[in-house]
């Protein structure tokens, strides 16, 4: 199953790739700039920023690439080279923002993530930073033949599914599944608390229904647990709530998230192996509150590292 790309009509997008280094294995655009949101991020329309993310196979080669082209978006960081620049990018969520860049007579913000990086979040969910991005619906504007890549963002939207029925009730709207996943990667962001609109989620969502129903519609067409009628684009679902089924998708979660569920519930000196441990959190009646705890333990660290760097590559 591939992501849905970018159509050829919004040629502004590609406009926009043709000021950087051409070698990208990925680039996506995210964001209230791309797709409509509910609220006040509704009200600025075409004037909000374009958000970008840049997955490259080589973060040295490209940063002294566009260091070359485009030396203006980076910060005093630029003065210590392409190497020290990496090193940051690596730390936290290991991607590198270049922030408030005049573009075509647009603001944008640009991530430059490595390839294996995001590849290892997208199966892992080491720090659900990008891989929570790519959750929501984004605008694929260029992708190559990786089939490593391919198969780890569908692995994060069937992951996304089953973490989402662990935290959801037997039964659900597709709106209800929506508004779950969407919120995964905002799980625990102290932003959400001190910057964000505590409505971001619902505002994402509303509006872009129709965006889920695509990203999402393959995956739940071939899931046991529901009965996706798309021709109405509506979903019916009932998810097995017994400690057998909800040991089947706890195993089925992203290897971080296991661990994590892990140090939440296994005392100190206790050595079990994960296996063991899963399988109690699914006799637990809060079992999906178990979940949230551990994604929220992922998105708590990932995203106050992540935004320390901003001191230092926003300049």
């Amino acid at each position: 199953m591939a992501l849905p790309v970018l159509s050829s009509s919004a040629v502004k997008f590609r406009r926009v790739l043709a000021h950087f280094p051409h070698e990208l294995s990925l680039a996506f655009a995210y964001g209230s700039g791309v797709f409509r949101q509910a609220g006040a991020a509704a009200e600025h329309g075409e004037n909000n920023m374009l958000d970008f993310v840049f997955a490259v196979d080589d973060s040295v080669t490209w940063h002294m690439m566009n260091l070359l082209k485009n030396r203006s978006h980076y910060s005093f960081l630029k003065f210590f080279g392409p190497n020290q620049i990496t090193s940051i990018q690596s730390c936290g969520a290991g991607i590198y923002y270049n922030t408030l860049v005049p573009c075509n007579g647009r603001m944008i913000k640009y991530g430059v993530i490595s390839t294996d990086t995001l590849i290892d979040d997208l199966f892992h969910w080491k720090t659900l930073y990008v891989s929570g991005r790519l959750q929501k619906p984004v605008k694929i504007l260029t992708q190559n033949e990786n089939s490593k890549l391919q198969a780890a963002l569908v692995s994060n939207l069937k992951s996304a599914v089953t973490a989402a029925f662990l935290m959801l009730p037997e039964s659900f709207s597709e709106e209800d599944l929506y508004m779950q996943i969407a919120g995964l990667s905002y799980s625990g962001d102290f932003r959400m608390i001190i910057g964000e609109d505590r409505l971001k989620v619902q505002n994402i969502v509303k509006p872009n229904i129709p965006h889920f129903q695509k990203l999402y519609s393959n995956i739940l067409q071939d899931c046991p647990q529901v009965v996706y009628k798309h021709h109405l684009g509506r979903l019916e679902a009932s998810i097995d709530k017994s400690p057998e089924g909800q040991f089947t998708q706890l195993m089925a979660l992203p290897k971080t998230l296991q661990q994590k569920i892990t140090s939440l519930v296994n005392p100190p000196g206790k050595n079990r192996d994960v296996e063991e441990i899963l399988l109690q959190v699914a006799h637990d009646p809060d079992c999906g509150f178990v979940v949230h705890q551990g994604i929220s333990g992922i998105v708590r660290s990932s995203s106050v590292v992540q935004s320390a760097k901003t001191i230092l590559t926003a300049g």
